[in-house]
Formats: C-alpha cells, structure tokens, sequence
C-alpha cells in the first residue's frame, strides 16, 4: 500500500454555501479569516470598479443622448456615480475593521451592494433602451457586456454580491433584446451571463481554496515553532488561543475536558473568565491570574506560569506558557499557548514520602513495609511462642493480558486486584505488593491453621472473578504459596524463600492452588538446580540428539515432512521428558544453543534424506526475540546445502504476545528466504486472527485436544476444527492434525478437512537411522511404481 509524501496536503473541502456567505458550517475549519480575505480582496479593485462604472456610465450617456432626454441621462449618470462612490468608500473603510476576521453578516451584506449596483445600471436598457433602434441597443449591450466582465473581475472574491449583479444586468439586457430583436439575441446574452457567472464562482472558489491552504499551513508552522522551538523545554497537555479581545478560540478537546466544558461552549469565553471559574463574579482572584491579566493586556510572551483553577468545584494547578500572535501587517490577533496541569507534582514531596512505603499503582504497602511488618510479625511471634504466616500470591494469566491490552489495562486490573484483597483482610494481616503481579500477605497470628488456608482459598476465590474493564472482560486467577515461622524459617528472607518455593509448587501444579511450605520443596528446588548445570553440560557432552515423527497427507497416508524432536538422555537421571529440561532451558536462557544445535542438526539430516520431504523444527519465542536468530537460520541452511522451502519452523501464538519485540521482523527475513512457516498448538492460548493476516504462515497445527475431544463427540472440539480448517483454507494454508492415535481419528479429521495428520497412528518418534530409512524407502517405492 503506497502513501503520499508528507509535503502533500489534501485539497480543502468548500462549501458553496460558506463560500456564497449563507451559512457558518459546523466543521473544524475557521472561516472567519477566509471572510476576511474575500473582503480585502474585493477592496483591494474598488477604486478599479468605480473607474469602470464612471467610464461605462459615460460611453452609456453618449450612446443614448440622441434618443433619450438629457436631463434624464443626467440624473442616471449622478446616481450612477453616486451609489459607485458609496459601495467603494464603504469597500476601502472595511479594510481596517475586516483585516483579519469578518463575521457571517459582513460578507452577506455585500449583497446589497451588487443589488444597488444592478438597479441603476438596469435603468438605460429598461427605460431607454427599449425605445432605441437596434445599433443603439447593440451598442448599448456591448458597453453593459464589457462593465459586467469588468465588475466580474473586480468582485470575484465576493461570489454572492457579483452574482447578485450579474444576474439582475443580464437579465435586463436580456429583456430589452427580446423586445426589441427577438429571442435569439436575448438567448445569446443569457448564455453570456450565465457562462460570466460561472467563471466568477469558480475564481472566487479559487481564491478562497488559495486563502483556506494559506492559513492552514500559517497555523501549523505556528503549532510547530510553539511546540517545538519556543516551549521545547515544556511538556505540555493541551493548547489554548485567544483572539485579540482575549476570547478563547478554536478550543481543542484537551482543553476544554481540562476546563471541565463543552469545546463548543468555550469557544468565545473570556479566558481569564474561564480560568477564574466562580471567582469570577466576585472577583476574588488570585495572584497568578492577576498576573495572567497583566500579561495579557501587555502583550507580553511569557512562560512557567503557575496559577490555581477551578474545574468543577475542585482546584488544580496549571502551569502555563503563550506568545503573542501577529498578522502580516504586525497587527495583534491574540495568544497562542500551551499549559500543562501540574497538581500532582506540587504534591510530588508527599507522594515521595508515600513512595518510600507504599506501592504508587495500587496503594498498597510494597516490599519495604511488607519486609518491615514480616520482621515484627516473627519478632512477636518468637517472643509469645506464637506463629505467624506469609503468603505470596502470583496472578494466573495476567502477563498475557498484559500483552495483548496494554499496560495501561494491566495496571487498572492490579488496581482492582488490591481492592479485592483490601476487602478480605482484618487488622490481623497487612497485604501489600511485591511488584509487578506478585502480592503478599502477612498474618500476625497465625496459629489457627484452618483460618489461614480459608484466607487462602478467599483469595483465590475472590480474584478469579471477572473483571470488566473497557468493554474487555477479564479472567485471571491466584496462586498462593504459604509459609508458617517460625516453623518454616527463623527470619523474614528465610520465610519468604519458603512461601516462595511453596509458591513455585502451585505455579507448576497448574496454577488456581495454594500449598504449604514442605521440606520436601527445598529438596525439589535443589534437584531443578542440579538438573540445570546438567543441562548447561548435555550440549558439550554430547547427551542430546533428535528424533523424528513422520507427517503425511490426510488422504493418500502419503509421507509429506518429518517433525524434529529433541530428546536428552542423561548418564545418570536417564531419559529426561522435554516437558521438563525445556522450560528449565528458557528459565535458564540455554535455549539459544540448544535450539540453534536441533536447527543445524535437523537440517544436515534433512540432506540425507533421498525424498525431498521437509523437515520441522521448533522455534521458542526467545530465539525468535533476538534479531542474530536470522543469521543463525541462514547459516543452517548454507552449511548443510538444504533448499530453504524444505525447512519448516513451528512456532507457537506466545510469540505475538510479547510487545516492543522484533519476533515478527525475524519471522519475515526468515521467510523471505523461502523458509516455511507453521502455527503450532493453534487456539490453546491467547489466540488472535491479526497476527495470522499479518504473517504469511503456510500451516496451522490443530492440538491434539482437540482431536481427542473431537473423537469423543465433544461439539465444540468439532466445531473448533471446522472453524480452523476454514479460516485457512480461505488464508491459502494447509492444516496438520496433530495426536492421531486410531484409524477412527484419522478417518474424522479427514472428513473435516485437515490436509496433514501427525500421530503415533501413522509414527512414533523415530530415530535418526529409521527415519532415514521410511524416507529412502519411500523414494524406492515411488520409483518402483
């Protein structure tokens, strides 16, 4: 999709009405100065028009003086001169009082003038012409057709006034020609006038398109020399601008939700007036608006001016800057300014204080209160034999939320959070934030087990209700580790460590669950670290290899590509399960290594391979966040000579998830390469269809529970299936039915579309040396065949 260059603007939209001076349109654009240029324009040819109406009036006095009474003639002329030297004295005197804005009724009065104008020189082919001979009448309609041209360039800028004239001449012209040769000539002079009105609209349209640019791009370099030039110091909310009589002016929505008005009805207050609020009658005003006043009446630009104001019977504190305005001609046409509201930071030393103590999102104590009143629960506790608890809790599913709305909705949703665990507590426990999503609880006295694992539950059970922000409704939930001292641990950091490995255990149960500390939980913590420096040796010791599952067509069994596996058999833990070194090598921050080693294996196997099948390899969300990831698949691929559309990479929705990454710009290098890209676990998390329209994906892998469910007659894991085959096959991609366990299973999702089905129905996992042979044999056979 092409888009213009910057430096083109799109043609103002004119109103015929405006342009005429019939009505004020209800639209953004100021036309009070636009009034004003038609004005000084049509001024600017007065003395031009009168010239051309004494000269005409002359040429008319001779053409007529042999058939018309002279004294007749006389008198026209002297009206003729008379109402000419009125419309243009009345046209030089508004220069001064139109210079920079006129109003509606200005421009509509001018209409009077071409009426005036009209009437008088109507009077020669009404009164006299109709008598004459056909040479004077000709005569008489060639001198009135060169005053109209004339009078249509003089007071083109005035469109409704110059057309008033033209149509009431014309058609008197018009009329005598009628009477005196017929309709062809009184045809010829319609048309005539007519063709000279058209042209007179559209330059007086011209004109005023000419003038409406002009003032747009005066009042964007004004903007932009406001903001960024003479307050580029100044962080400013909102703009404000005054005409000359301190009248606000074309008051943004910013400015008028600050004021607590309707932008409509703002527009034409006095400032100070708005600014003083219900001060204003009495005129109790404070020091920084008299100064405002001062300035104002001054002309003088100033800046960092601090003032209260009343907005809806509360006060607030504004911090403002302006500078004068000036027209062309040096005259003053008001003040343009910035302000910003500054109430919160003059509270800034007690927020400070606050802050030392208290979480600023949610108010609640954070970790230095909570540390605090943890130390003094323990010491009361050890002192009267008593115990006290600590729980931490995690928010379930929060940093998805998080990712997709913004933070902007994550921090209203903790606001809610803590107002929830506000209402659950009594003077017995404090609850504050430790950061981020975490939340902790201290019981002073916790020596009823029961009434701790209630809180517990309530907690739970409290915050996995909905919650409704901006039309969103969200679901969350709680996980709570529990630690009891002094049992647990003799010191606040020990307790918290226990709460916190008691935690991890309901993280890892699924979430949703609280647990109590067991000493069986430092156990497990010790063997997830030993299991890490494992992990950070496998690669070097050669622990790791691939295997891979065979995937086919959905309708021949055809063999299509194989899936890479990693698989890690450790010399003394055995045969570890991916589900668990996999996380563990994210935690860690191994998985670069690790998933680089299964990409360059995958791929030199993969040239081995005597069928030309492809080859699919995973791809976490952390490789794909770092931008060296393209070099490493381009690498791969040059190294082992494997033409890049046989490697597919699978990636998982969590990728889209994480804002201010670069994962989708690596995903395009990548797959301007020729490398295939495939959606892997489609629909289990956080799913959205933008990131499918945006990335050209070549497959989507429906989970397998959704095909057992799918099997077991559940409607939904049905109409899920159906909905993705569906949806890709209108993006052009192929689906993969992954966990096809029985010939029952392989039967259903063919009917329901799928085009590729993975599953122990078809392969298990293989070894490297099986797999090589299923594909050579596959090459055999085909060649036999």
């Amino acid at each position: 999709m092409s888009t213009q260059p910057s430096s083109q603007f799109a043609q103002p939209r004119i109103d015929a009405r405006a342009l005429l001076g019939l009505y004020d349109p209800a639209d953004t654009t100021d036309w009070a100065p636009i009034r004003a240029a038609q004005l000084n324009a049509g001024s600017q040819l007065a003395v031009f028009l009168f010239g051309a109406n004494l000269v005409g009036a002359a040429l008319v006095f001779l053409i007529l003086a042999p058939i018309a009474p002279l004294w007749a003639l006389a008198s026209w002329g002297a009206v003729t001169a008379a109402v000419g030297a009125a419309i243009t004295f009345r046209r030089l005197a508004s220069r001064g009082r139109t210079g920079n804005t006129a109003t509606l009724s200005d421009v509509r009065d001018t209409v009077l003038e071409g009426i005036a104008l009209a009437a008088v020189w109507s009077v020669p082919p009404l009164a006299f012409g109709v008598k004459a001979d056909a040479n004077v009448a000709l005569g008489l309609w060639i001198v009135l057709s060169v005053l109209m041209t004339a009078s249509a360039v003089a007071m083109a800028a005035l469109p409704l006034a110059t057309l008033s004239f033209l149509g009431i001449l014309g058609t008197s012209i018009a009329v005598m020609l009628l009477i005196l040769t017929g309709p062809l000539l009184a045809a010829a002079a319609l048309l005539f006038t007519v063709l000279l009105m058209l042209g007179c609209f559209v330059r007086g349209k011209s004109l005023v398109v000419i003038r409406a640019g002009e003032i747009a791009l005066a009042e964007r370099d004004e903007t932009v020399s406001l903001l960024l030039r003479e307050f580029e110091e100044n962080s400013a909310d909102w703009l404000w601008e005054t005409d000359a009589q301190r009248r606000i002016v074309r008051a943004s929505p910013r400015f008028a939700h600050s004021v607590g008005l309707d932008p409509l009805a703002v527009n034409g207050m006095p400032f100070l007036q708005v600014l003083a609020g219900p001060t204003w009658e009495a005129g109790n005003f404070a020091a920084g608006l008299r100064t405002l006043a001062d300035k104002l009446k001054g002309r003088e630009a100033f800046r960092d001016l601090l003032l209260p104001v009343q907005v809806q019977g509360v006060e607030r504190w504004w911090e403002i800057a302006a500078s004068p305005r000036f027209d062309e001609r040096g005259g003053f046409i008001g003040f343009r300014g910035v302000g910003s509201d500054v109430t919160e930071q003059r509270a800034s030393a007690d927020k400070i204080n606050k802050m030392a103590r208290f979480d600023t999102l949610t108010g609640l104590p954070n970790r230095l209160l909570i540390n605090e009143a943890l130390a003094r629960a323990m010491a009361e506790a050890d002192k009267w034999g008593s115990r006290c608890a600590f729980m931490m809790i995690d928010l379930d599913r929060f940093k998805a939320i998080n990712d997709t709305l913004g933070h902007p909705i994550g921090d209203r949703l903790l606001g809610r959070v803590s107002e929830r665990l506000n209402q659950l507590i009594t003077d017995n426990e404090t609850i504050g934030r430790l950061g981020g999503d975490e939340f902790a609880v201290v019981m002073r006295d916790a020596s009823d087990s029961a009434r701790v694992e209630k809180l517990a539950q309530s907690i739970i059970a409290t915050l996995s209700k909905p919650y409704e922000l901006d039309q969103h409704t969200l679901y969350i939930g709680a996980s709570i580790g529990v630690a009891t001292g002094p049992r647990d641990g003799r010191t606040a950091e020990m307790l918290i460590r226990s709460a916190d490995l008691a935690l991890y255990r309901s993280k890892d149960a699924g979430g949703g669950t609280f647990h109590c500390y067991e000493p069986q939980l430092h156990v497990q913590a010790e063997e997830r670290r030993v299991l890490e420096m494992a992990l950070r040796k496998a690669l070097h010791n050669d622990e790791m290899h691939l295997n891979y599952q065979p995937v086919v067509a959905a309708d021949t069994g055809e063999l299509t590509g194989f899936e890479a596996l990693l698989r890690w058999t450790h010399p003394e833990f055995g045969n570890i399960s991916p589900v668990k070194f996999v996380p563990l090598a994210e935690d860690a921050r191994l998985i670069a290594p690790i998933g680089e080693w299964v990409l360059r294996t995958a791929c030199e196997e993969a040239t081995r391979w005597n069928h030309p099948v492809r080859v699919a390899v995973n791809v976490s969300p952390e490789q794909l966040h770092n931008p060296a990831f393209v070099a490493v698949v381009a690498s791969a691929l040059a190294q082992s000579g494997l033409p890049a559309d046989r490697l597919e990479l699978e990636v998982t929705e969590s990728v889209f998830m994480k804002e201010g990454t670069c994962a989708i710009q690596v995903l395009e290098k990548i797959l301007d390469m020729g490398v295939r890209l495939s959606l892997d676990d489609f629909g289990t998390g956080y799913s959205s269809l933008g990131y499918l329209s945006r990335t050209r994906f070549s497959s989507i892998k429906i989970d397998r529970s959704f095909v057992q469910g799918a099997s077991q007659g559940v409607p939904e894991a049905i109409a899920i299936i159906r909905a993705v085959v569906a949806l890709a096959q209108s993006l052009g991609m192929a689906t993969t039915a992954e966990g096809v366990e029985t010939e029952a299973e392989h039967l259903m999702v063919q009917d329901l579309g799928c085009s590729k089905v993975q599953g122990y129905y078809f392969g298990r996992p293989l070894p490297v040396e099986e797999a090589r042979a299923i594909v050579n044999r596959g090459q055999r056979d085909a060649a036999a065949a």
